[in-house]
């Protein structure tokens, strides 16, 4: 592959993340207020974790990837923190101030990812792709410190607790990564020993999938004390909508939008990738709209255009 276009390669990976990940707030939101979060979440990993060793297999011949202790390690603990931590805490942001706000904060993620390449890889960037970021991240946090135009009594109860979870999902996500590149072997390994990208997802799935067990195991005892007490159930929907639902998110997140996003990290420092990663708030705009019939005002078109601005900055960085 010619350098130039293999250049693209990372930062093209993070926008297809984006785009993917922009369905999967769609698909897993309907399906939260369905199946519920927790139960969703184990879900979708594992049936991720299915595609991925399917394509594993079809990809390498082998069922069982290869890997050291230490790659299987930092996998292990980049899948717990960001898939299963993470993506619990950004479910429960879903659910209490809705997928729009919830992955507006989620953009604090290059920021901390800035900070964790630069701490644990080294990682500098030039001044084109700082620029770039701040751009892209401005243009975000434009739109999110809009209010949105709902009456008193329609504002979201736990609006504290849903931030707070959405910021926790930002620095998990951001960590997550971090661990996936070192998982890879970045840092440590020679380029021509590192791990593909689409191995490191599945280990990385398989052991957020064993991390949910307990997680699992809580909430059926917290379903249980509530069913004794006779405390009603708030789903919509049926669950047969709701795993089907979730199937559909499974696809365009754990399976192909994890994916890509470590092929990202992989072929470009870990603050721009998780900058392309971060733009599903922008993407989301139009189905804001059509879905959920929010009012897209002038500011967010400006924040918007001000954030697809840095974004294809991002694209002129050298390599």
């Amino acid at each position: 592959m010619p350098e130039r276009l293999d250049a693209f390669t990372g930062p093209a990976a993070g926008l297809l993340t984006s785009v993917l990940w922009t369905a999967t707030s769609l698909f897993f939101t309907a399906a939260a207020r369905r199946i519920g979060p927790v139960v969703l979440n184990a879900f979708r990993i594992s049936f991720a974790v299915l595609l991925l060793g399917v394509t594993h297999r079809c990809l390498s011949g082998a069922w069982l990837p290869e890997a050291v202790e230490r790659q299987v390690v930092l996998l292990a603990l980049s899948g717990v923190i960001g898939l299963s931590i993470g993506d619990q805490a950004l479910f429960v942001a879903f659910l209490d101030i809705g997928p729009r706000l919830a992955m507006l904060i989620m953009t604090t993620a290059p920021l901390f990812a800035a900070l964790f390449g630069w701490l644990a890889l080294g990682e500098t960037l030039h001044g084109l792709a700082w620029l770039a970021m701040i751009l892209t991240i401005a243009g975000v946090a434009w739109v999110v410190l809009e209010r949105p135009r709902t009456a008193v009594g329609e504002r979201p109860p736990n609006r504290l607790r849903g931030a707070i979870m959405a910021f926790v999902g930002a620095a998990c996500q951001a960590g997550g990564l971090l661990l996936s590149k070192q998982g890879m072997g970045h840092g440590w390994l020679p380029e021509e020993q590192h791990m593909p990208p689409q191995t490191a997802t599945l280990i990385r799935m398989f052991f957020a999938a064993l991390a949910m067990l307990p997680i699992l195991a809580l909430y059926g005892r917290w379903r249980r004390r509530r069913a004794a007490a006779g405390v009603p159930s708030l789903r919509a929907g049926t669950r047969r909508a709701g795993f089907l639902l979730a199937c559909c998110g499974a696809v365009t997140g754990p399976f192909l939008g994890v994916w890509m996003s470590l092929v990202a990290s992989d072929r470009a420092p870990l603050a721009v990738a998780q900058t392309l990663c971060s733009l599903p708030p922008i993407l989301i705009l139009p189905f804001a709209v059509l879905v959920y019939h929010e009012h897209l005002s002038p500011r967010a078109v400006v924040g918007a255009a001000v954030a697809v601005a840095g974004t294809a900055m991002l694209f002129l960085q050298p390599p």
